[in-house]
């Protein structure tokens, strides 16, 4: 994706409802608006949560004063569901009590605070139990074609699983022998079901990528919902996206390293 789009895209996704909107209006995969959705409001949480937090007695106050939880979210722009877990020491809850009652809202007694948290539940589609599954769903798809591409090219493998034992860090395939792509010897391949812009590739690289070349040497990552032109990983690493691995796609890209 163009990085001009990339940051317009971006720029649009402020709320849920603009994922459907854009999606109809640029006629864009829903999907790939929902993971550019998601990463932006994680980021934009990790970089508010402290600027909240400061203000949690005061927005604690205003709860007890009537105003819903959801409101209070929608009003300072911050996921509900997270704004929920830190209210909750403040108001004798607990986080365990807190997740078990998000994930099952009949278990609280406090009416008031059931109505409230099954609201948030339903509307937030990131840091509720539902959006983290749908996140967990969407990185086993990934994995899952990932291994399906190297199963029909008879290519002999071990996943994160079968390293976990012996290695510390574990990319998603190492492969039992390398193979050249575009004429660069890989020897693992990491699953990213998201999108690859500058933010996501520099911590994917600090965080798993970097490591792993030390561990085994060059690799690749594939972005399933793409990345933006231009960014550029460090040299014994790949970019890749579902285009290569579509059926028709580069056919003489991809040999066995003999």
């Amino acid at each position: 994706m163009k990085y001009d789009d990339y940051r317009m895209i971006y720029s649009r996704l402020k709320n849920p409802r603009d994922i459907d909107r854009l999606a109809e209006e640029l006629k864009l995969d829903r999907e790939l608006l929902l993971v550019m959705y998601t990463q932006r409001t994680v980021r934009d949480a990790t970089r508010r949560y402290y600027i909240v937090k400061k203000d949690l007695r005061m927005l604690t106050k205003e709860w007890r004063n009537g105003m819903t939880i959801h409101k209070l979210a929608r009003r300072i722009n911050f996921p509900a569901v997270l704004l929920g877990l830190m209210i909750a020491p403040e108001i004798n809850v607990t986080r365990k009590q807190y997740w078990k009652y998000i994930r099952d809202p009949t278990t609280c007694r406090d009416g008031r605070l059931k109505k409230e948290l099954k609201q948030i539940a339903e509307l937030d589609i990131v840091y509720s139990p539902k959006g983290a599954q749908v996140q967990t769903e969407r990185g086993k798809w990934g994995e899952a074609l990932l291994n399906d591409w190297l199963d029909k090219r008879q290519l002999k493998y071990r996943t994160e699983e079968d390293l976990r034992s012996t290695h510390k860090k574990t990319p998603d395939i190492l492969l039992d022998k390398p193979i050249k792509i575009d004429g660069t010897k890989v020897f693992w391949i990491e699953s990213k079901a998201s999108f690859g812009d500058e933010i996501e590739l520099k911590k994917n690289v600090r965080r798993q990528l970097k490591p792993y070349t030390e561990l085994f040497g060059t690799g690749a990552v594939v972005y399933w919902f793409g990345f933006v032109e231009g960014i550029e990983p460090p040299e014994d690493i790949l970019l890749l996206d579902k285009t290569f691995f579509d059926d028709g796609g580069p056919g003489d890209s991809v040999g066995k390293d003999t």
